[in-house]
C-alpha cells in the first residue's frame, strides 16, 4: 500500500471519503451512461409532472452526470456531495441554474426543494442505523410540502441471486481486481490495482437494506412511501427479477 492511501485512510476513518475522493473512484467508472442517466431523468420528471423552474436536489451528485442534465430541462438544480474532488470537477459546468457545493447529507441543506434526488445507490454508507436515519430526516427538511423524494437504490435479493465474486477491469491502462462478497448484512466490494507509484486497496461497502428497511425509515420520519419503480424505465418493481428499487416518497 502506498503512502498516499495510508495518509488517507489516516484522515478519516470512513471508506467512502477516501475512495470517492480518489482519481481512481472516477476512472474505474467513467463508463457509467450519460445516456442512461438522461433517459431516467425523463422519465421521472415526466412521472412526477415537475414544472419548468422547479427547484432540484441531487444529493451525493459526485462530478454532477444527472444535474447536468436536469439544468437542460430548464429546472433550477443544486447537486451537493460529500467529495470535494467530484464537487471541484462538477463546478466547471456551474450556470445560472446549476450549482454545486461539498456537503454532507447527514445534515439537511439549508434550502426547500421541490424534489429531492437521491441517485445510483448513494445511501446505505454509514455504519450506523442512526446516520441512515438522520439523512432520511434530512430530507424531509429539504422537501418543500408538496415535494417528492426519490430514493434509486439496488434491490438486494437480485444482488445475492447475481452476485459476480470476481472480476478484472482494464481502464486507461489501470487493472482493477475487484471481489465481492456479502457479509454481516453489508455488500463489500474490494478493490485492488496497481499504478506507477504503488499498490492501492480500496473498500466500497454499502448496507443490504431492503424495502422494509426503507419503509421503517420513512416511518419514523413521518414520510408516506407512494411509489416503487424497479428500473430506470419506471416499470414495477419485482422482488425477484429487478435490478433496481426506486421510492418515490412524500412528506
Amino acid at each position: 500500500m502506498t503512502l498516499l492511501m495510508r495518509s488517507m485512510q489516516k484522515e478519516t476513518e470512513n471508506w467512502y471519503n477516501s475512495w470517492f475522493n480518489s482519481p481512481y473512484y472516477h476512472i474505474l467508472y467513467k463508463d457509467r451512461g450519460y445516456d442512461e442517466a438522461s433517459s431516467f431523468m425523463r422519465s421521472l420528471t415526466h412521472f412526477l409532472k415537475l414544472p419548468e423552474q422547479a427547484k432540484i436536489l441531487d444529493l451525493a451528485c459526485g462530478k454532477g452526470r444527472h444535474s447536468k442534465y436536469l439544468a437542460t430541462l430548464n429546472y433550477n438544480v443544486t447537486g451537493v456531495d460529500l467529495s470535494p474532488l467530484s464537487i471541484s470537477s462538477a463546478k466547471i459546468n456551474e450556470s445560472d441554474n446549476l450549482h454545486f457545493e461539498v456537503h454532507d447529507m447527514c445534515e439537511p441543506f439549508p434550502e426547500k426543494f421541490d424534489a429531492v434526488f437521491n441517485l445510483f445507490t448513494s445511501f446505505g454508507y454509514f455504519e450506523t442505523e442512526d446516520d441512515n436515519q438522520r439523512t432520511i430526516n434530512a430530507i424531509k427538511e429539504e422537501l418543500n410540502e408538496d415535494g417528492y423524494g426519490v430514493i434509486d437504490f439496488l434491490n438486494v435479493n437480485y444482488v445475492e441471486e447475481n452476485l459476480v465474486p470476481t472480476e478484472e477491469k482494464i481502464v486507461d491502462g489501470v487493472t482493477f481486481n475487484l471481489t465481492r462478497e456479502i457479509k454481516d448484512n453489508y455488500i463489500i466490494k474490494k478493490i485492488k490495482f496497481t499504478d506507477a507509484d504503488g499498490e492501492y486497496d480500496f473498500e466500497e461497502k454499502v448496507k443490504a437494506l431492503t424495502l422494509k428497511d426503507f419503509e421503517s425509515y420513512f416511518k419514523k420520519a413521518g414520510l408516506k412511501l407512494k411509489y416503487t419503480f424497479g428500473d430506470y424505465s419506471l416499470n414495477p418493481f419485482n422482488i425477484k427479477t429487478s435490478q433496481r428499487l426506486i421510492l418515490i416518497f412524500t412528506v
